[in-house]
């Protein structure tokens, strides 16, 4: 009994699963500034997961070892494809406050996106209702859109 009512004010007091990613491209050095928050909790439920060790107080404490664990997580989690090529990212802010944490990576890749594809799979083992709020601004064109656990990837077709 009391189990499940314990279970139940969880549930009260972190209803919502859902992800902010914004993806912003700087046309003068070619680099994707990518800014991703989530909450806590769930990332460290979602690591354990997929077979990726995370220590809560190492992420608070910003050791390498959470790095490494937040840029192999977001390596599976997070796939950016411009121009039907694959880019990959390097953590260079990570901060943990009140159950969220926020990360800042740089994506290096292609100079002349014409076409971007977002695969964000970031918490959609988790839970069904999994909702990823998805920024795409590159010069002049910006977009968002909702992904989730059943429509997990987008192409953007940049003006």
């Amino acid at each position: 009994m009391f189990k499940s009512l314990l279970i139940s004010v969880w549930f009260l007091m972190h209803p919502v699963h859902v992800t902010l990613t914004s993806i912003d491209f700087l046309p003068d050095t070619g680099i994707y500034n990518v800014f991703v928050r989530m909450y806590f909790d769930d990332f460290l439920t979602d690591s354990k997961l997929n077979g990726i060790v995370a220590d809560s107080v190492g992420f608070y404490a910003g050791t390498s070892e959470s790095r490494d664990a937040m840029e192999m997580y977001l390596s599976k989690k997070l796939i950016i494809t411009v121009n039907e090529k694959t880019i990959s990212g390097k953590l260079h802010e990570m901060k943990v406050e009140e159950n969220e944490i926020s990360m800042n990576l740089e994506f290096n890749g292609v100079k002349k996106p014409v076409t971007m594809v977002v695969k964000n799979l970031i918490l959609t083992d988790l839970y069904a209702d999994q909702s990823n709020m998805v920024i795409v601004k590159v010069n002049d064109f910006e977009e968002g859109v909702k992904l989730t656990s059943d429509i997990t990837e987008q192409t953007f077709k940049i003006k």
